[in-house]
């Protein structure tokens, strides 16, 4: 993909067969484009309103304010939990409250699993609690816990070279953080690949750049035809401690019990409201955030914020008396975290309309200040997503940042439709990541007001323009 997105870039400096490009477009194109730009921007007003109406007006806070009474009333919600059950009907009450249309519930099957009581000790060369949380997927230890010597690595490979040295301990990685995409797999794979070399569970270093001694949970992904062994994450501060002991040569043994436990797949729903299209009502672009967190925490910032800017940005165009020419869909996914569970069982049912997806979009990198639009799409409707996100300089938010993502939406951008997500600065996006700091605190009403007036605007917009987006 991003071969791909470079080339747009590069096709728009040097022309193909002696072609004028403006904006990724050849000259033979720019009466159609120039003819689509005048029609963006005659969306100004428009545009203001939504502006003013979230940052400035009666709207002023209300995503904020939605939000924490949503998670101080529900708290977090693990796929296939109670919490996630009233979850859900909470969204669909308040949906319906708020007027939406065609408000309902979309039924799919998620995993199902428990942390249990979890405990870890280290019992050698001193007494210290250790700060745990299982990973998503972990088996539990038997009744009466593992205690075992400690193997510290830094990497796979160091695993893989001190191979013998594995068999019958517990691995602890003591990975750095590089990325949260490359970093992230010691946490996915970790477990297996330590039980290949026949220990007994691993502890993994929490995949987060800063740590206030907090562990940082996560989904984790058994291999197949491997022995499955228990896993949970630890903190920075315990991994590096257990690092230096064992390079003064310390031995280290650990004391370590979990009661985790799957259990077979509950229903679940992902829920749906909409403002019904006036032109071309088949026609949708999609907006979407999950509403499924972690056990830790209250998933306010992963991914409450991003439900509740969805939600808002409904409530926003509703307010202004707007309708659009094609439905505005807002889409609450269930089962996220296990890896779009809900998102991919809604693709399998409604790709039979793909042609009639117009833009999907998701937030889940949370709703800090927000920068712009990371979009994925062709040169075409690249140049045009450039002339909505202008609509948006009164607030300074104009950046169209490559590679739209979202695990909720993927699968259809590789099937060939735009999408889009939000921009922000999410430089302590993964402090909070996953952990019991995930919780109100961490959002900021003003923040959250400039999102919502963004992902307003852009989705009305595209919605609202004659034609769709090419693709």
């Amino acid at each position: 993909m991003k071969m791909i997105l470079f080339l747009f870039s590069f096709i728009g400096v040097f022309p193909l067969n002696g072609c004028p490009i403006k904006n990724g477009l050849q000259d033979f194109h720019m009466g159609t484009f120039d003819k689509i730009a005048k029609e963006v921007a005659g969306y100004s007003d428009v545009a203001q309103k939504i502006i003013d109406l979230a940052v400035n007006g009666k709207a002023q806070n209300r995503s904020y304010e939605r939000l924490a009474n949503f998670t101080d009333t529900v708290g977090s919600r693990l796929s296939g939990s109670k919490n996630l059950d009233s979850a859900i009907q909470y969204m669909y009450n308040a949906l319906k409250q708020d007027g939406l249309e065609n408000v309902h519930l979309e039924p799919v099957k998620i995993p199902h699993w428990v942390r249990g009581e979890e405990f870890a000790m280290m019992l050698e060369p001193r007494n210290h609690t250790l700060s745990i949380l299982g990973l998503g997927s972990s088996i539990g230890t038997p009744k009466e816990g593992i205690t075992a010597g400690v193997l510290v690595v830094h990497s796979f490979d160091e695993l893989h070279k001190r191979a013998r040295e594995a068999k019958g301990k517990i691995v602890v990685f003591n990975q750095p953080f590089v990325s949260y995409g490359e970093t992230v797999t010691y946490r996915a794979l970790g477990a297996s690949e330590a039980a290949k070399v026949g220990a007994v569970a691993s502890l993994i270093r929490s995949i987060t750049p800063f740590s206030i001694n907090s562990p940082h949970t996560g989904w984790q992904d058994y291999q197949p035809n491997v022995p499955k062994i228990p896993t949970a994450c630890i903190t920075i501060e315990d991994a590096e401690m257990m690092a230096r002991m064992a390079h003064r040569g310390k031995k280290i043994v650990i004391h370590l019990k979990m009661a985790a436990k799957t259990f077979p797949d509950a229903d679940s729903f992902n829920t749906v409201a909409e403002i019904i299209g006036s032109k071309y009502p088949e026609q949708v672009v999609l907006i979407s955030g999950h509403l499924d967190s972690w056990d830790v925490g209250q998933g306010a910032m992963d991914d409450g914020g991003g439900a509740l800017i969805s939600w808002e940005a409904l409530s926003l165009i509703k307010d202004l008396g707007l309708r659009p020419k094609r439905t505005l869909r807002m889409v609450m996914w269930t089962g996220e975290e296990q890896g779009g569970i809900g998102a991919n069982q809604y693709y399998n049912l409604h790709k039979v309309n793909i042609s009639n997806f117009d833009l999907v979009m998701e937030s889940d990198t949370g709703t800090f200040t927000p920068l712009g639009i990371e979009f994925t799409g062709n040169g075409e409707s690249r140049a045009i997503m450039k002339e909505v996100m202008k609509l948006l300089q009164p607030i300074n938010v104009t950046e169209l940042a490559d590679r739209g993502e979202g695990t909720d939406i993927n699968m259809w951008m590789e099937a060939g439709v735009p999408g889009a997500s939000l921009h922000v600065d999410s430089s302590r996006y993964f402090y909070f990541h996953h952990s019991d700091g995930d919780t109100v605190t961490v959002q900021n009403p003003i923040q959250m007001n400039l999102c919502s007036a963004v992902w307003a605007v852009v989705s009305y917009v595209v919605a609202d323009l004659e034609e769709m987006l090419p693709r």
